[in-house]
């Protein structure tokens, strides 16, 4: 029988990346992500960040959670923000600017498309 409520801890493959080659300003940080679940547009997980930047783009809505680690994200033409364990922040479609991973950070996240 399949439940309604799924433990964060359950078990779930992660997938790594990193940044496009054309994105890429500093650093080699390679991204792990635990996609939780993922359904009608609707994508919620973990994602881990060693140190690094790069460019970013959201066409999407998301929600963090900063679970550890030290970011600075900075909105094209506005100022740097520093993000660390405990912060929560939304990134709205049209947000492009910079993420700087200083301390390899996680967080947690949901999007919406």
């Amino acid at each position: 029988m399949s439940s309604n409520l799924i433990p964060v801890s359950a078990s779930v493959a992660p997938e790594t990346e990193r940044p496009a080659p054309d994105r890429l300003i500093s650093g080699d940080p390679v991204f792990t992500t635990w996609n939780l679940e993922e359904r009608e547009g609707l994508y919620c997980g973990i994602w881990q960040s060693t140190p690094g930047k790069w460019r970013i783009q959201y066409d999407e809505w998301e929600y963090c959670h900063i679970l550890s680690g030290t970011s600075v994200l900075t909105e094209d033409g506005g100022t740097a923000r520093t993000v660390t364990a405990g912060d929560s922040f939304i990134l709205r479609p049209g947000f492009s600017g910079t993420w700087e991973v200083l301390e390899t950070t996680t967080k947690d996240y949901v999007i919406r498309l």
